[in-house]
């Protein structure tokens, strides 16, 4: 079933255009890798979709679950089922992962009972019990926030997660840990958008397609072998292949 689809998607900031005809369309359960040298949109693209203030919608539409979504606020698509794992997790000082997670999971769990769910999802991804403990983010490693993101994904089950480069930082242990958080998502029919670099974690989590964006648009779409391609190649020389 489609779940969300892009059509020609035009961005900007401040007076930049930054995406500039972006067309996608994400099934339930799909994981869809999208890859592209630095600059190329990746990031925008994330947080359009999320509604972030700071980017401006100039055309084209955000359609989730057959409702254009251009003009809802952050919450309103948060609401909707749309999750974003951001690159560089915010710290909250004095808030646990407990009482942000309670807040924004909007359960009628009692504490002991949402505890007890955390709990539960923290041992399927072999996360620390210290983690229930601190404040959100604070004093943690790139990859303990990493691992952070993708159990607030795991908890609040979305109907989309756009995870913005869960890999970087990550050692191989929190590599293997984020791509079972991803697997274990995508099982439940939770449609995945990943961001990448890099083919490693494609190692451990194999998506149905790959998308290449450079300077604001896909120039090339393929299967897993299409991030091979990548890594072999580097985009450099797929960008003058296409024409671009």
């Amino acid at each position: 079933m489609n779940l969300f689809e892009i059509k020609d998607l035009h961005v900007k900031t401040a007076d930049k255009s930054i995406l500039n005809g972006i067309n996608l369309k994400i099934n339930e359960g799909e994981v869809h890798v999208l890859m592209g040298p630095n600059g190329s949109g990746k990031s925008t693209l994330a947080y359009s979709i999320m509604g972030h203030p700071k980017y401006t919608i100039i055309n084209g539409s955000l359609n989730f679950n057959d409702k254009e979504i251009n003009s809802l606020k952050v919450d309103e698509r948060a609401k909707l089922g749309i999750f974003l794992g951001f690159q560089y997790p915010s710290e909250i000082s004095g808030v646990t992962l407990t009482q942000f997670m309670k807040q924004a999971h909007k359960s009628d769990m009692n504490y002991v009972e949402f505890f007890n769910m955390i709990k539960s999802k923290m041992n399927e991804l072999n996360i620390d019990d210290s983690f229930i403990k601190r404040s959100l983010n604070e004093g943690f490693s790139g990859g303990e926030k990493k691992k952070n993101e993708i159990l607030q994904m795991a908890v609040l089950e979305p109907k989309l997660a756009i995870l913005d480069e869960p890999d970087s930082g990550a050692d191989v242990d929190a590599l293997k840990l984020i791509a079972q958080g991803i697997n274990n998502s995508r099982k439940k029919n939770t449609a995945v958008l990943l961001i990448t670099h890099y083919n490693r974690l494609l190692t451990y989590v194999k998506p149905d397609f790959v998308h290449i964006i450079h300077n604001g648009k896909i120039i090339l779409s393929g299967d897993y072998n299409l991030a091979e391609v990548i890594e072999n190649k580097g985009y450099e020389e797929i960008i003058k292949e296409n024409g671009k």
